[in-house]
């Protein structure tokens, strides 16, 4: 197991999140590049998103993070972005990857209050939460293509751990934009762990 995240599971409130935030970035373009116009209506794990939505919302939510590592508002950026041609998803994606990274790099993001979606809380701890939303929804998306990548379970165990920090409770109310926790088999891997704790389950499960 990678020791940088190994360690980033007990050290969580003070560990630099950005290395793992990169990698994750670069897993959710190797599941972006796999997708083909054909699949853009089709279901995710997402009950309320098709393909074509998912990828909006991964892409538009890179770029209110982007923004809010750039120092402005992210909560006034749209967490979604319209106008993309069914072949374009990669490049969108490139672009706003390029820009979050270049955002995050100063050190003194991390220690700078932010607002996210949940608060405001410092820079480390932001950008922590939204490694655990590309997680899930790169997941979401490997899912709705039939898992064509190989994903990084160290990746899942970092958003897990960011998972239950954030969402410690495993019942939700209608304010919380993830559904109540399901159940998931004790020898579980990380990725069903997660996907189980924010309320999802693979397709081939019903969902």
């Amino acid at each position: 197991m990678n020791t940088h995240l190994t360690e980033a599971r007990h050290t969580a409130p003070a560990v630099d999140p950005r290395p793992v935030y990169a990698r994750a970035t670069a897993q959710a373009a190797a599941v972006i590049a796999a997708v083909r116009p054909e699949h853009l209506t089709g279901p995710t794990p997402c009950a309320e998103f098709d393909v074509r939505t998912l990828l909006s919302h991964t892409v538009g939510g890179t770029l209110r993070i982007a923004v809010i590592g750039e120092g402005g508002d992210g909560l006034a950026v749209r967490p979604f972005v319209d106008g993309v041609a069914d072949d374009a998803w990669p490049r969108a994606y490139a672009e706003a990857r390029t820009r979050v990274l270049a955002a995050w790099e100063p050190d003194e993001r991390l220690t700078a209050p932010v607002r996210v979606p949940w608060g405001e809380v410092p820079g480390h701890a932001g950008l922590s939460g939204y490694v655990m939303e590309l997680v899930a929804h790169t997941w979401d998306l490997n899912e709705a293509l039939g898992r064509p990548v190989e994903l990084d379970g160290d990746l899942a165990e970092f958003a897990l751990f960011a998972a239950h920090r954030a969402l410690p409770d495993p019942e939700r109310d209608e304010n919380t934009p993830f559904a109540a926790a399901r159940d998931v088999a004790e020898d579980a891997d990380a990725y069903a762990r997660l996907a189980a704790w924010l309320g999802r389950a693979p397709l081939a499960a019903g969902a």
